[in-house]
């Protein structure tokens, strides 16, 4: 019963598009009725927030229609590639829910990609060139203007065989020879303009060591290795629009290399383009990116304030929230910049589901409570989550000496403060009510400094004791006993650029300035993106919490235990806080 009432819900849901073809494309019969995806990353970086909305696409149709998807990683580029980044990737897609069914890499297809391309060669339908790569972009023309042909195009096909391998022998130099494919240097899709599908760069590969030295470029590995593996969908983003045509060619030519001749239209993958997740204050080119972290700008790829997903799941954010917010945003044809805040909301939504709340102190001040037994110690209850009681309560100590937040004492008060002043009641969550003393409220050091506040406390109104619903003007604070807090290390994290589209910005200035990337990032990186509170103080039920851990510091915010915190040094990390902070 359930069952159905979930998928009558789920129809009633709208759909994207691209879920619509999926839906159209099954009830077809298209490729026997089956959906097979992939998602084919890069090696050469960490993933951000961007690949998680292709992540959640690939994998989730698969899923959800009862098909497969592969990981497939694209290592064409031995210069860039790095086994670190095939380990952290497959973490990354575990860690947002997903599995895939196989990995493969493109590496896998090199020789019947080389035995295609040797093919073509005969068919006449590719040929070595040796001009230099900039001679090769002029002769392509403009958008308006035909390019001009190649002296090399006509090169018989002996020829071209022989220079083929001898690109792949380790001895030619790398960019005196590339094989172009041969379509129409006239073509209005500048892309048919005798595209290079291979190009020598004589460095040994991660997986197939010195067999290859000659590499197929991307365009002509993308399409054919979806083919080889039975992808039925390829969703990808809207900058491979212009792409799709030749992909479809390229897949042609090797059904017929293939001899599917006469199903040529059969089982062939569907290209579909979807808009990118852009940020506003968020930039996320790879190569930007690792710019950071190699000039020592970021700690690291998981860095807080990066916007890869290791760096957001070491701040705080569970892969629940990310997958939602991808939900919440869709996917269209139209690319646009997401605000922040809509994600901080997804996530705090998220969080206050989830978060185990506990009293911190950030900003310390001592509380003397002095009509409390001195050496007398409470252990009062306070609840774990008040949104899931399944997560139970723990113990919270209280003595004669507290600490609290010092913007929640002021000497000289306005009327409308209602936190603790001279005279005035608040109460302390899970305890009691206090009194601030209005004939010696405070002590203070040298420079004027508060030091100490005195107060009395009412002890008929503890939490759970009749008194406690006596009615009192002021707010309810949070704190830690002095006695058994323990320190912790804290880290405020805040967007990591000063401008909303750090990308143009960057471009902006670089083409003022004539200066390389770095230089213009310095320019516009905010530098109190990252403030750390050494003194702060946590009640000892935090500090037995495991890295990542969700918290929620009470009326501070959402935090988490960073992945270096040990029981001698805590360290947190805020994650969000209570309230959108990005509108001031």
């Amino acid at each position: 019963m359930v069952e159905k009432v979930l998928n009558e819900n789920e129809e009633k849901k709208s759909v994207s598009f691209v879920e619509q073809i999926v839906k159209d494309d099954l009830a077809e019969g298209r490729n026997g009725g089956r959906i097979q995806t992939r998602f084919p990353p890069e090696p050469n970086g960490y993933l951000h927030i961007g690949h998680a909305k292709a992540i959640a696409i690939d994998f989730g149709m698969a899923r959800k229609y009862g098909g497969v998807c592969n990981l497939r990683f694209d290592d064409t580029n031995p210069v860039k590639e790095d086994t670190e980044y095939i380990e952290n990737i497959e973490q990354d897609i575990k860690w947002l829910g997903y599995e895939w069914a196989n990995v493969y890499y493109a590496s896998d297809y090199f020789q019947q990609l080389w035995d295609f391309a040797v093919w073509l060669i005969k068919e006449g339908r590719a040929y070595v060139d040796e001009q230099s790569a900039e001679v090769i972009a002029q002769q392509k023309g403009t958008t308006t203007s035909p390019g001009t042909n190649s002296p090399y195009r006509d090169r018989s096909v002996e020829e071209n065989l022989r220079l083929f391998e001898f690109m792949n022998s380790g001895q030619c130099e790398p960019g005196t020879l590339v094989l172009r494919a041969k379509i129409n240097m006239a073509h209005p899709n500048m892309l048919f303009r005798d595209p290079l599908i291979y190009r020598v760069l004589n460095i040994p590969h991660v997986k197939t060591g010195s067999k290859w030295n000659a590499y197929p470029m991307y365009d002509f590995t993308h399409g054919q290795c979806d083919y080889l593996e039975g992808v039925t969908h390829s969703l990808c983003t809207l900058e491979f629009v212009e792409h799709r045509p030749l992909y479809d060619l390229f897949v042609t030519w090797m059904k017929e290399w293939r001899g599917e001749t006469d199903n040529i239209e059969d089982n062939r993958p569907r290209q579909t383009e979807f808009n990118k997740l852009n940020l506003n204050y968020t930039l996320m080119s790879k190569r930007n990116l690792l710019a950071l972290v190699n000039e020592g700008l970021v700690s690291g790829w998981d860095d807080p304030r990066m916007p890869t997903i290791c760096g957001f799941r070491r701040r705080g954010y569970s892969p629940e929230s990310i997958v939602k917010f991808i939900d919440k945003i869709g996917y269209t044809k139209i690319d646009a910049l997401n605000d922040m805040a809509l994600l901080e909301s997804v996530v705090r939504d998220d969080l206050n589901s989830r978060a185990i709340r506990v009293s911190a102190v950030l900003d310390p001040v001592k509380v003397v409570i002095t009509n409390y037994p001195e050496g007398q110690v409470e252990q009062l209850t306070a609840v774990n989550n008040p949104e899931n009681t399944d997560d139970g309560t723990h113990a919270v100590e209280f003595s004669r000496e507290i600490w609290i937040e010092r913007d929640d004492f002021m000497e000289v008060a306005e009327k409308k403060f209602m936190r603790l002043a001279p005279g005035k009641e608040v109460r302390l969550k899970n305890a009691y009510i206090i009194k601030c003393d209005e004939e010696h409220p405070c002590d203070k050091d040298a420079e004027g400094r508060v030091t100490t506040i005195y107060c009395t406390y009412d002890p008929e109104t503890r939490s759970g004791m009749p008194g406690a619903d006596r009615k009192i003007k002021g707010k309810t604070l949070h704190w830690v006993s002095c006695a058994h807090a323990v320190k912790a290390e804290v880290r405020l994290y805040d967007r990591l650029w000063k401008v909303e589209n750090p990308r143009d910005e960057l471009a902006a200035i670089r083409d003022e300035q004539g200066c390389d990337a770095v230089t213009a990032m310095k320019k516009i990186i905010n530098p109190d993106s990252l403030t750390v509170l050494t003194n702060c103080y946590v009640e000892p039920f935090a500090a037995t919490m495991e890295p990542l851990s969700y918290l929620q510091f009470q009326r501070i915010g959402y935090f988490n235990v960073d992945t270096t915190s040990t029981p001698e040094h805590l360290v947190f990390n805020r994650t969000v806080g209570l309230k959108d902070t990005w509108k001031k």
